[in-house]
């Protein structure tokens, strides 16, 4: 919580929170009234009241007033909604471009520097697209840490999809997008770990577990070194699971589909896992069969 003399978290919060306040408005004002017209209607035709069914004639005036009162409604709603939305679709030259993919069930954040990340991560006061089929921007007007939410019922674990975004000063965005690092364990720790990292910073737990259960996706335990059967071009053909197959299963996941599984379900990570990423995810996989 913040006090209401402390700077909005980005330049469209009043028009958000506007439409919000409004259909919220309208909302608890129609729970109120029809509440009370059930209370009302309940005790006035109570059947002790009225023992016998009248026939009631329609009241065209009362009809023609309510549907147009609807309409009205419903446009003040849509124009309030409209005017928040619309300015976000119409981003600044200068602004950051960041690719923005989202998957079952995790966020990724591709930067131009090639930096990818689960978390978003943008600099204070400066515009920033989230890349989309149609751009939408922000500019973040304060440093502070931010909930992200998938804002659509995506499947099974929708209510885990959810990430963060930071927001840094000038200074601080800087130093952290030009640390190019590879993701590499730290020293002492086994490559195992590094992959483990690695999958998880792509939510590929997700999908797949490391215990043996089925989920979205085939599980990890046992898997590299053993023979499956897969259909390929729409053939069914033993292969095994060497290196280079984790390699395609990474990067071209249609080209082999693991008998009893769906087609189609996992996006392709080429030019978001790095081959050393895919050598680290491999001594994991060895690890597992330990």
């Amino acid at each position: 919580m913040y006090s209401a003399t402390q700077i909005d978290a980005s330049n469209f919060v009043e028009g958000v929170d506007r439409a919000f306040v409004i259909t919220l408005g309208f909302s608890f004002l129609f729970l109120i009234v029809l509440t009370f017209l059930m209370i009302l209607f309940i005790v006035k035709y109570r059947r002790s009241k009225h023992p016998k069914a009248v026939q009631i004639k329609g009241n065209t005036k009362l009809e023609i007033a309510w549907t147009v009162g609807a309409l009205v409604l419903v446009l003040v709603l849509f124009y309030y909604g409209w005017a928040g939305w619309k300015p976000m679709m119409n981003p600044p030259d200068d602004a950051m471009k960041i690719k923005a993919i989202a998957r079952m069930w995790q966020f990724q954040f591709v930067y131009d520097n090639g930096k990818v990340t689960d978390t978003l991560y943008v600099p204070v006061n400066q515009s920033v697209v989230p890349g989309m089929k149609k751009d939408m921007w922000f500019r973040a007007q304060r440093v502070d840490e931010f909930d992200l939410f998938c804002a659509e019922y995506c499947g099974l674990q929708h209510s885990y999809m959810y990430t963060g975004v930071n927001v840094l000063s000038e200074e601080d965005f800087d130093r952290w997008y030009n640390d190019t690092t590879a993701a590499k364990p730290a020293e002492g720790v086994p490559e195992w770990e590094g992959g483990l990292n690695v999958m998880r910073k792509n939510g590929c737990n997700v999908c797949h577990s490391s215990d043996g259960s089925k989920l979205v996706g085939p599980s990890y335990l046992g898997v590299f070194g053993s023979t499956r059967v897969v259909e390929t071009g729409g053939a069914d053909r033993e292969v095994v699971a060497d290196s280079t197959y984790i390699r395609t299963a990474i990067y071209d996941p249609d080209a082999d589909i693991v008998k009893g599984f769906n087609r189609g379900l996992m996006l392709s990570y080429e030019g978001l896992v790095t081959e050393e990423e895919i050598a680290l995810i491999i001594e994991y996989l060895k690890h597992l069969n330990q």
